[in-house]
């Protein structure tokens, strides 16, 4: 075992206490490709903000554990002493696979019980939080299901996540940030009612009443990509078929950032984003075959994506703090 901050690593205390006092959003971006890892960490260079590069276990076979770790790393040494990088993991779904990441060197990570009965869902999550606070390693929990991926069965409403019950799990668990369900939703289609439709606007009152009974509580937003249709185009218009592709509008993110949202999850942005750029590329020029080259393509265009969401959406830029190289 050996600590994260040994890797460069910070956890996230303080980047969430700056965030909630400044009134902005840290980027929680997801990654499963280098250049994906390379885009995140040049456009928060870029643009001077803090990070998340967060991580969802993928099987062995895909992205072995110790090549997500050099990948990681090298972004480490990339931002050294110019942004502050977090190495979290997303949706962990057991005490041992939370232990696991922990030892082997994250900064943060996420225990989700939220498909759980309540009261396990407080057990796990109060379980992984002794393990990962005797270790300086700061846990985000879930309370209520995000739609897309945890709500598979009855309306979106009935997983909206119940403020009455906040105070008691924050409580009982220790938690350092919670993911609440608002009517965010994972995946590319955040419009679950009928096609054509505006997806429906996010419950800020939930917000606002889990910022009344605890207003210091870092609060994050899973399944918030905006879902830009110029992407989704180039995607469609090289051989794709992507269809009912929707997103959740800058305007609810920001608002939802104004009350007490201090982290935003963005995923899939960043996966329609790069395979269009992809698709474009290789139309555009059918005779390349050297991946360094149409990959280069996604990278740019993912440099200005994160950039964007930087400056325009979540308020992060020129918000980083001074980390030691």
């Amino acid at each position: 075992m050996r600590s994260y901050e040994a890797y460069g690593f910070v956890n996230t205390k303080a980047m969430y206490e700056r965030a909630l006092a400044g009134h902005y959003a840290v980027p929680g971006y997801n990654f499963n490709t280098l250049e994906q890892v390379q885009a995140i960490v040049q456009a928060c260079i870029d643009t001077c903000s803090p990070v998340l590069l967060q991580y969802f276990v993928l099987p062995e076979e895909q992205l072995h554990p110790a090549l997500v770790l050099g990948l990681v790393r090298g972004a480490a040494e990339m931002a050294a002493g110019r942004i502050d990088v977090a190495f979290h993991l997303d949706h962990g779904s057991s005490f041992e696979q939370c232990k696991a990441c922990i030892d082997g060197g994250y900064s943060s990570v996420m225990i989700d019980g939220s498909q759980l009965p309540h009261a396990d869902n407080v057990a796990m999550t109060r379980e992984v939080v002794s393990y990962a606070h005797d270790r300086g390693v700061t846990v985000e929990g879930e309370l209520g299901g995000i739609a897309g991926r945890e709500t598979a069965d009855g309306p979106m409403e009935e997983h909206y996540t119940k403020p009455d019950e906040v105070e008691d799990f924050v409580a009982a668990t220790g938690v350092d940030s919670l993911a609440v369900s608002v009517g965010t939703v994972h995946g590319a289609s955040k419009n679950l009612a009928k096609p054509g439709q505006t997806p429906p606007p996010l419950r800020l009152d939930i917000l606002e009443e889990v910022k009344r009974r605890l207003p210091g509580l870092p609060v994050v937003l899973h399944g918030a990509s905006a879902i830009p249709q110029e992407h989704v185009r180039a995607v469609n218009a090289h051989g794709g078929s992507l269809t009912r592709a929707v997103g959740i509008p800058d305007d609810q993110i920001r608002a939802a950032i104004a009350i007490n949202v201090c982290k935003v999850n963005i995923h899939s942005d960043t996966q329609i984003a790069m395979t269009g750029a992809v698709r474009t590329h290789l139309v555009a020029c059918p005779g390349d075959f050297d991946p360094r080259t149409y990959l280069d393509s996604a990278r740019k265009v993912l440099v200005a994506l994160y950039s964007d969401k930087n400056r325009r959406v979540l308020g992060s830029a020129g918000k980083a703090s001074t980390v030691p190289p």
